[in-house]
């Protein structure tokens, strides 16, 4: 991962609080949370069985279900394209 990944990722985690303590990340991008890249700015659509149980459920938009995490988010933006 480039220096300026790890600095971006970095400033995200300050202050983040997650409760599955950053398993994507610290997983090296191993352990991602199902999700969906659709345009959005800032929005992912959630693949998960039951998104739910993750602070970082936004909305359910029709039969869709919205991941507002800024790291997920970065992770699929910065890294997956």
């Amino acid at each position: 991962m480039e220096q300026e990944h790890k600095k971006q990722i970095e400033e995200i985690l300050n202050g983040l609080k997650c409760s599955k303590d950053f398993v994507c990340y610290t997983s090296g991008l191993k352990r991602l949370c199902k999700a969906e890249d659709i345009g959005l700015d800032s929005f992912l659509v959630c693949l998960e069985e039951d998104p739910k149980d993750c602070k970082f459920f936004a909305v359910v938009f029709g039969d869709k279900h919205f991941c507002h995490c800024p790291l997920r988010v970065y992770i699929a933006k910065k890294l997956m394209s």
